[in-house]
């Protein structure tokens, strides 16, 4: 198997399993705020999107999927929608509402596409290109896509916890 086939399914992971966790789910459940913390489901599916999308753009040097696909407009977030999350106060996360789960999924897919396409044009040495200094050891290519899934894939998890205590209560 090679690195890109490998990149390629990690990639898809993340929307393949954000479809599984909101099967079912009501608008109301993607935006409940269980024990009252800010991070809806709503919130980590967005957010896992955004912060791939947002990162892929600066390594690429491509638009965001979020504007050149039409995901601004039709999240219709405002500016908020724009950013990634990171640093969100409370207010803020529990301003991320979206009623409809497979526009999640939708995005989630569109960017792990992204990703996946960006990485079939690089070669061995691009990958290996150290690109952040700032971290000990320093960052490569290959390692910030990593990253980059990884972090989907957590948050992935996270709304699909949260859906099954949801499930659960009912």
């Amino acid at each position: 198997m090679k690195t890109h086939d490998i990149l390629r399914d990690a990639a898809s992971r993340p929307g393949i399993e954000a479809a599984v966790a909101v099967k079912g789910l009501s608008a109301e459940a993607l935006n409940a705020h269980p024990c009252g913390h800010p991070n809806s489901i709503a919130w980590l599916l967005w957010h896992a999107g955004r912060q791939m999308d947002m990162q892929l753009s600066a390594l690429n040097g491509q638009p965001q999927v979020w504007e050149a696909q039409g995901f601004r407009e039709r999240f219709n977030l405002g500016e908020l929608g724009d950013t990634m999350g990171y640093g969100h106060t409370a207010e803020q996360a529990r301003s991320i509402v979206v009623e409809d789960s497979a526009l999640l999924v939708e995005y989630l897919v569109a960017t792990g596409e992204a990703l996946a396409a960006y990485a079939q044009t690089l070669s061995e040495a691009d990958l290996s290109e150290i690109i952040d200094r700032s971290w000990t050891p320093p960052v490569t290519r290959g390692v910030r896509l990593v990253s980059l899934i990884d972090d989907a894939a957590q948050h992935v998890g996270q709304a699909a916890y949260v859906a099954g205590i949801l499930a659960a209560q009912d």
